[in-house]
């Protein structure tokens, strides 16, 4: 017959357990953290060929270059699941509207992504400054 057991035998023979609290030492315990915490919304680009596009409004605008772009932020979930495909831009002399497409990524057929919400952001050239003009989000409408 096999017998096994936890704990250690003493001088007579008597095996005793190990006690539950043994206090675990603080090299085996990790402080650091395994994932990195962006410091703001991820910048992205479209990638122009994903599959099941639809509209999706943007957060947040913010002139840069003199006006000559928009740098817009959203949220979104992460790739390859949803990604930015194309951004539209129509200008008229009192109006830009910018409309954000995403989707899926064609690599993205048999993967599981986790869902969970991130920022994310791309910057829109302008064929001209905003200046006056009245800024308008097309995933809006």
């Amino acid at each position: 017959m096999l017998a096994t057991g936890c704990g250690t035998a003493s001088s007579d023979g008597r095996t005793s357990a190990s006690a539950p609290d043994t206090p675990v030492s603080a090299s085996a315990v990790s402080t650091t953290p395994t994932t990195s915490v962006p410091k703001g919304p991820e910048p992205v680009k479209p990638i122009g060929d994903a599959i099941n596009t639809r509209k999706v409004p943007w957060t947040k605008a913010k002139r840069v270059s003199k006006g000559r772009q928009i740098q817009l932020v959203w949220t979104s979930g992460v790739a390859p699941c949803t990604v930015l495909d194309r951004v539209k831009v129509k200008e008229t002399r009192k109006r830009v509207t910018i409309t954000l497409y995403e989707g899926t990524a064609p690599q993205a057929k048999d993967v599981s992504c986790i869902m969970i919400a991130i920022e994310k952001t791309t910057t829109v050239k302008l064929k001209k400054p905003l200046g006056a003009r009245k800024l308008v989000d097309g995933g809006r409408s």
